[in-house]
């Protein structure tokens, strides 16, 4: 079930709508079992990781385990379901870590390899699995992306200099770190803040990931979004989004439009969109990990609504000064770190920085 687990985390980013699932054949007859077939749900979301591990398995799959980091679904998406191909393949055992909360599945996969004489086991790394599916358990339960938050943060508090102009906070292997992160997240959303001010590309630039850069996502009411900022003028290679308010003018999003940016309207209040909103066009459209980047003013927003399920905090021993701006507009960093809501999941070292993660308590 580790190997299923490591074997998912292939398809974090790059096989949304569906979940990142990993699989493992074994066949257990001999006096030392012998991985036989593996797979991971591929790009796009099919084929799924069951469907893979088995195809490589090819007829070692009769009278096998499976394990597999979710449920089988049970269900005909765009692909037949994943039950019936366990069946087909001859599998006499399946270890599934964690039922899927889908309530096109929702036990029913596991019900139906029952029904023909398959043992079922469920829970085993079953803690794991709900973190490495908590963007699929987030949007079926909730019909939104799960939220993480990134912050880079100085020493005295800061994440940018006077005049919300960019800083460079973190050193080069916390940047690496952020790329990573970038990949494997489906979307990335910043505000128009951001955008404005560090005209940032929001893509992936480890040597050989560039191709899973995220979705970038932007918060614009009025629609400023220059037509010549990075964002718009890689649109057609790496997908823009622009959320706009219902009244942002027509002609803007026309001339964004032509550049391949995709104008998406939710309602806005005193300038400001609706968050909750955003989030649920978001889990529509099949985003189910979303990383928030920038800046100050969104990441208390999303704070405020209770919007955010994970926060990685970089920390640098760098200080800004007193005129510097805040991480959190508004509020202070205890926000995250000491509030009821968060649990600290660690501290680690990297590079020169220290990245303490947090997740919602009770997820």
């Amino acid at each position: 079930m580790d190997l299923a687990l490591a074997l998912g985390r292939r398809g974090l980013g790059n096989a949304w709508p569906n979940p990142a699932v990993g699989a493992v054949v074994v066949d257990e007859a001999a006096d030392v079992p012998v991985i036989v077939g593996r797979g991971w749900t591929q790009p796009g979301g099919r084929p799924h990781a069951e469907v893979e591990a088995l195809a490589r398995a090819g007829s070692r799959a009769r009278g096998a385990t499976l394990y597999v980091t979710l449920e089988p679904c049970s269900h005909h998406g765009q692909t037949p379901p994943c039950a019936d191909a366990i069946i087909a393949a001859g599998i006499a055992r399946v270890v599934s870590a964690i039922a899927d909360p889908n309530p096109e599945v929702a036990g029913e996969g596991h019900a139906r390899l029952r029904a023909h004489g398959i043992k079922v086991e469920v829970g085993l790394r079953e803690a794991e699995a709900r973190h490495a599916h908590a963007g699929h358990f987030r949007r079926a339960r909730d019909g939104r992306p799960h939220v993480t938050l990134k912050l880079a943060v100085s020493a005295d508090g800061k994440a940018g200099l006077a005049g919300r102009k960019s800083a460079a906070i973190t050193g080069e292997r916390a940047r690496a770190q952020v790329h990573l992160m970038r990949a494997m997240n489906d979307a990335i959303l910043i505000g128009i803040g951001t955008a404005l001010a560090d005209d940032p590309q929001l893509t992936c630039r480890l040597p050989g990931a560039e191709a899973r850069s995220p979705v970038r996502v932007v918060l614009d009411t009025a629609l400023r979004l220059p037509e010549m900022s990075a964002l718009v003028r890689t649109a057609a290679h790496t997908p823009v989004w622009v959320f706009a308010g219902a009244d942002a003018d027509a002609q803007a999003a026309e001339s964004l439009t032509r550049h391949g940016v995709e104008v998406l309207r939710v309602p806005a209040t005193a300038g400001r969109l609706d968050l909750t909103a955003v989030l649920h066009v978001l889990g529509n459209r099949g985003i189910t990990r979303l990383m928030v980047e920038g800046g100050p003013i969104l990441a208390a927003a999303l704070l405020r609504a209770d919007l955010v399920d994970e926060a990685a905090i970089f920390r640098s021993d760098v200080a800004i000064g007193t005129t510097g701006i805040d991480a959190l507009e508004g509020l202070t960093l205890p926000a995250v770190t000491a509030s009821p809501r968060f649990v600290s999941r660690g501290i680690e070292a990297v590079g020169e920085d220290r990245l303490e993660t947090f997740e919602r308590a009770g997820s």
